[in-house]
């Protein structure tokens, strides 16, 4: 190990705000000499990191998550909790640029003693969360972060990934009723843990009562992810601080639960392992395309996929005996 890279592992582990920013920019980088840093930075990290419950929330956009997160992670702060915000902002298809504005609508958490807020692009990762958010948040917690919150870009249905690396998965809804039930139905409904019916306020009210009646209607007939938990249906009010109290308590309760039956250990370990597996193919997939044998092969067998020659599975097929050929 570089001693750059052990005096950045030592200022993180300080709560040091410049370099636990600069540590997780090393971990998105995309770079080569980068990427061995970032394995020896991880490697060191590893046995501070696990300290932390992980949540994930997602919701359509316009929801308001980060309004949401912005008075949650401020009451959690009065706790005495450190909160670490991992928001992750969409980037455009056309030119891969994004905003990053989700800081921005966080103004006092942002600011806060006790509270870091990060935002990444999402890039070309889909399930609404960047590619290296599992990496951010174990640095999040080697800097002594006792909660780390994860804001998905928020498009609806496939937000999935962020449910298969956090300890646990809110759901943010709006006062739509039957609307909004048809339009996510099953998939991500199935992951989430905690359902929550947010702008509960003004003359929202009654229309927020009526769609939580009618999410706790259809959560009965969906299987719990977990024994002895049952996804609960609440309404609240970011605007008005209303509902954020039970929701801690929600989360609370949830993390006793599947500690005292081990659940929460055996998750953490199968998160590991698929972690493993997906690092894996991207390590395969890179390795691959950075091989010269195939590189130099590789415009011809796209041409013929182009010109409608060859069709793609025998292509991809030819490519990947190729490169088990070398």
């Amino acid at each position: 190990m570089t001693q750059a890279t052990k005096t950045l592992a030592d200022q993180v582990r300080q709560g040091d705000r410049r370099a636990l920013a600069k540590a997780i920019t090393l971990v998105e980088s995309t770079r080569d000499d980068h990427r061995q840093q970032t394995a020896e930075l991880l490697e060191t990290l590893i046995p501070d990191a696990g300290n932390s419950i992980r949540i994930g929330i997602s919701g359509a956009p316009g929801v308001g998550k980060s309004t949401f997160i912005e008075v949650l992670g401020s009451h959690l702060i009065q706790l005495g909790h450190s909160v670490a915000v991992l928001a992750v902002d969409p980037s455009s298809a056309v030119t891969g640029g994004s905003i990053l504005g989700d800081k921005t609508r966080m103004e006092t958490l942002a600011f806060a003693e006790k509270a870091f807020v990060r935002p990444s692009p999402a890039g070309s990762t889909l399930g609404g969360v960047a590619r290296r958010t599992r990496e951010s948040m174990l640095v999040c917690e080697a800097a002594g972060f006792d909660i780390i919150l994860v804001e998905t870009v928020g498009v609806g249905q496939s937000e999935t990934a962020v449910a298969d690396m956090t300890d646990m998965f809110l759901l943010l809804l709006l006062p739509a009723g039957g609307d909004e039930l048809q339009g996510i139905k099953r998939g991500i409904m199935e992951l989430a843990d905690l359902i929550l019916v947010n702008k509960a306020d003004g003359d929202q009210v009654a229309l927020a009562a009526l769609t939580m009646g009618d999410y706790r209607s259809a959560v009965q007939f969906l299987a719990s992810r977990f024994d002895d938990w049952q996804t609960p249906v609440m309404s609240c009010s970011s605007i008005n601080d209303e509902g954020i109290v039970e929701v801690w308590g929600q989360v609370d309760a949830f993390k006793e639960i599947l500690s005292k039956t081990g659940q929460l250990q055996q998750r953490r370990a199968e998160q590991a392992k698929a972690w493993m597996w997906s690092e894996m193919t991207e390590s395969l997939v890179a390795d691959l395309k950075a091989d010269e044998r195939i590189r130099s092969l590789v415009p011809d067998i796209e041409s013929a996929v182009l010109a409608g020659e060859l069709p793609a599975t025998v292509a991809a097929q030819r490519v990947l005996n190729l490169y088990k050929d070398r």
